[in-house]
């Protein structure tokens, strides 16, 4: 009996937004028009019959220029869009590090975003106390524990977001852009408990901008062009066409 180990398959997978044409200068106008219908829209394609598949333990990279579709992808994968066309299934426990902030309550302290966001992940209070420690700790936030959310700067709300994100043991670990947020330090730090993860079969999904992280961290790379599969496989062969074409 053959075994599926496809933790991940996004069978041609689109993506169309609607983009108004001219400006509307409120949101009463812009109600208006379109209850008028006299809004004019250009469709926009983010993505376009994308089809690849992720096994259990792979490290998969997706690389390409800005608006290439790699974030609209991985929002597709991870729930939180519902593609146009095509179907995106995944097997397993998603932790998702998409949007800094995303999940986060402004006016909460750090310790309660902690509960909040485990909350959002779907762990219960005693797990969350269970895992407390471990992301203060990897956080390096400790002194900013009882301090709202809203007085952290980016690089420690990427921190607080990304420590949280990997203190469980998700079956998909979802990264996009975070690691370019704070100092090569802790940039370096994340990449060491990303790597422990994949020891311990984790699958990641993984959006950069530095070909270099991706090289350190993937196995795999899908490489997107204006919202298409322009080539996909072995990271280091792609990689080394992707440095050599830009």
């Amino acid at each position: 009996m053959e075994i599926n180990d496809t933790i991940i398959s996004v069978k041609d997978v689109s993506m169309r937004f609607n983009l108004a044409r001219e400006k509307v200068d409120s949101l009463k106008e812009y109600i208006i028009r379109s209850i008028k219908g006299k809004l004019q829209y250009d469709e926009f394609w983010a993505l376009n019959d994308v089809s690849f598949d992720v096994k259990k333990g792979d490290s998969v990279g997706l690389i390409g220029l800005n608006g290439s579709g790699k974030s609209t992808m991985l929002k597709v994968i991870a729930g939180v869009l519902k593609p146009t066309k095509g179907k995106a299934t995944v097997s397993g426990d998603v932790a998702p590090l998409i949007e800094l902030g995303a999940g986060f309550d402004f006016d909460l302290t750090g310790r309660e975003n902690i509960y909040l966001n485990g909350a959002l992940l779907g762990h219960s209070r005693q797990v969350m106390e269970g895992l407390f420690e471990d992301i203060v700790e990897f956080s390096e936030l400790r002194e900013f524990m009882d301090v709202p959310v809203k007085n952290y700067s980016s690089g420690m709300l990427s921190r607080l977001a990304f420590s949280i994100a990997t203190a469980g043991e998700a079956d998909i670990l979802i990264v996009d852009e975070v690691l370019s947020v704070g100092d090569f330090k802790f940039q370096q730090k994340c990449q060491n408990r990303i790597h422990s993860m994949m020891e311990k079969n984790t699958t990641v999904l993984f959006v950069s901008h530095s070909i270099e992280q991706v090289e350190d961290i993937c196995n795999k790379v899908v490489w997107l062009e204006a919202g298409r599969v322009k080539m996909q496989g072995d990271a280091k062969e792609i990689c080394g066409v992707y440095k050599q074409s830009r």
